[in-house]
């Protein structure tokens, strides 16, 4: 499934520079909002999910290179973030959804 799939069927929300979504393939995700766990835990091409929405999160987003970070709850980062983000290639994606409703829903479109 593609990035532009999950997109359309989650009704999620583009914060970054929109791209070619149908090219991204997440392979898998990972949810939690501790930093060092995703450090420690996300894998390449996962999609993270958080409501965390600060500067570190596209730190570590790029650093592990996930496909995209979705962020829950409203969850609005500052305009400083967003552009970060679109530095660094990394795709932010927003719902007003919690983690846990996304993280099960994800789950049923096959994200393992």
């Amino acid at each position: 499934m593609t990035l532009q799939e999950l997109i359309t069927k989650l009704n999620l929300t583009v914060l970054t520079t929109p791209s070619d979504f149908n090219a991204v393939t997440p392979q898998g995700g990972y949810a939690s909002d501790l930093l060092s766990c995703v450090i420690a835990g996300a894998q390449p091409d996962n999609i993270w999910v958080t409501l965390q929405a600060h500067m570190n999160v596209v730190a570590v987003a790029a650093l592990r290179d996930v496909s995209a970070v979705i962020l829950t709850e409203n969850a609005q980062p500052e305009t400083a973030v967003i552009e970060k983000a679109n530095e660094q290639n990394v795709i932010l994606l927003g719902t007003s959804e919690p983690s846990y409703q996304i993280v099960g829903k994800l789950w049923e479109l096959g994200i393992r």
